[in-house]
């Protein structure tokens, strides 16, 4: 029987950091964020403050599809975090690539325990990523990594409405039991006090089949490969399970990107 450490390791295995993605997300989504906060610090006149070049703070970076269209599209700096070293290997190399390992920094570590050496920054990103620290928890405890004025970049996973089919509420009650509807997403953020909500969109489906489509063709590869392993195929039948969901559903549920400035 497989121990925690083993199943962890058969999935980070699924996961490889030479997938294009390791959660849902597209390229096209992260500009129309990154454009909308830029814009918005343009039409303040004085952001950043204290610097020629934006200071980013990536959390849960994975193996940085994200952070590469940062470092692309902003003049900034940018901290990547994430607790795998193998993503974060597979960032640098991707920097490499594209030519942006000079504005890129990456570290190790757990995006809940920031040192205080860190300093702050003028913008947090954040795709996918915040709901390991709880999301509006994650969104009050790293106000304080923010500039004044600073801005706030965050996709969740929400409901679109409350029509969801059994099947649909179960699962996602077991994956996300702090999932909430957008409209109430909203009001809690506005309940905190902490931040102004500038805009929120959803992401198109295409976002999501950016990151299922090569999943979906490996775990055909692994399925193959542990025909007679069922605890594997298990794990790899549960990953196959959300895409199906996905799949029939798509239309009660996905990610929302939240574009908040910091309240003083």
């Amino acid at each position: 029987m497989m121990n925690e450490q083993e199943q962890m390791e058969f999935f980070l295995k699924i996961f490889d950091a030479s997938l294009p993605r390791l959660g849902p997300g597209e390229d096209a989504s992260t500009k129309r964020a990154l454009d909308a906060v830029l814009a918005y610090g343009a039409a303040r006149g004085d952001w950043p403050q204290g610097s020629t070049r934006l200071r980013v703070l990536d959390l849960g970076c994975g193996n940085g599809a994200q952070t590469i269209q940062l470092a692309k599209h902003a003049d900034c700096t940018v901290l990547a975090i994430d607790n795998h070293q193998p993503f974060l290997d597979e960032l640098r190399r991707r920097a490499e690539v594209e030519g942006v390992s000079e504005s890129i920094q990456v570290r190790l570590g757990d995006m809940g325990k920031l040192g205080s050496e860190m300093g702050t920054f003028d913008l947090i990103w954040s795709e996918g990523a915040l709901y390991n620290m709880g999301f509006l928890n994650g969104l009050s405890s790293l106000r304080t990594r923010l500039v004044p004025d600073g801005l706030f970049a965050a996709s969740d996973l929400c409901w679109f409405d409350g029509d969801a089919p059994d099947e649909c509420r179960q699962f996602w009650a077991d994956e996300y039991p702090d999932m909430a509807t957008v409209d109430s997403r909203l009001d809690a953020i506005k309940t905190l006090k902490k931040y102004e909500v500038l805009e929120h969109f959803v992401l198109p489906e295409s976002a999501w089949w950016a990151y299922y489509k090569p999943l979906e063709e490996r775990l055909g590869e692994f399925r193959n490969r542990c025909s007679d392993e069922p605890e594997q195929l298990a794990i790899i039948d549960s990953l196959q399970a959300e895409i199906d969901l996905y799949r029939k559903h798509s239309k009660h549920f996905g990610y929302v990107f939240f574009l908040l400035h910091r309240c003083p």
